[in-house]
């Protein structure tokens, strides 16, 4: 198998890996930005870190690490559009996209979605590369939960809204 097979082998199987969709986000002296990611991930509750997969190419790489403060914004069921906005698919510029979306400032500083159903703002306390990407670890300082039960998660290249059942 070439490496062009393996890697379209390797991404058509992520394909099948169901994920929560987030938006990434900073602000500080490195600017405004951010971005759809649906590889993040709880490292450990103590102390609360998170972990984030960025691609080293990404304008919102090289933001991020300059800033050093992250909001990672859990987006629920109605999260689509803003999803699509923040991976670009609108073709819009970085300023538009937060235009397009409400938001305000977090605890930290960082642009925080208002339609998420979990914020998580947090410090970049160490990064790892792998490949074209960075494994962000991210320890958390803030989370506010809006308590909304639906969820939004990219499965099979495409948005799918889960319905979340009372306990």
């Amino acid at each position: 198998m070439t490496h062009d097979e393996q890697r379209t082998q390797f991404r058509n199987a992520m394909a099948s890996l169901a994920a929560a969709v987030n938006v990434i986000t900073t602000d500080g002296p490195h600017g405004r930005c951010g971005i759809t990611a649906s590889a993040v991930c709880s490292v450990t509750d103590s102390p609360p870190t998170m972990l984030i997969c960025i691609n080293q190419s990404s304008y919102v790489h090289d933001v991020l690490h300059g800033n050093g403060r992250v909001g990672i914004n859990v987006l629920g069921a109605q999260g689509q559009e803003p999803a699509r906005v923040f991976a670009g698919m609108t073709g819009c510029s970085m300023q538009a996209r937060f235009d397009q979306c409400a938001w305000h400032a977090g605890r930290l500083a960082v642009p925080v979605l208002d339609d998420a159903i979990a914020t998580l703002e947090g410090t970049i306390i160490d990064s790892k590369t792998m490949g074209s990407h960075s494994v962000i670890f991210v320890r958390i300082e803030h989370i506010d939960l809006c308590g909304e039960s639906n969820g939004l998660v990219y499965f099979g290249r495409r948005f799918h809204q889960l319905t979340g059942e009372a306990a």
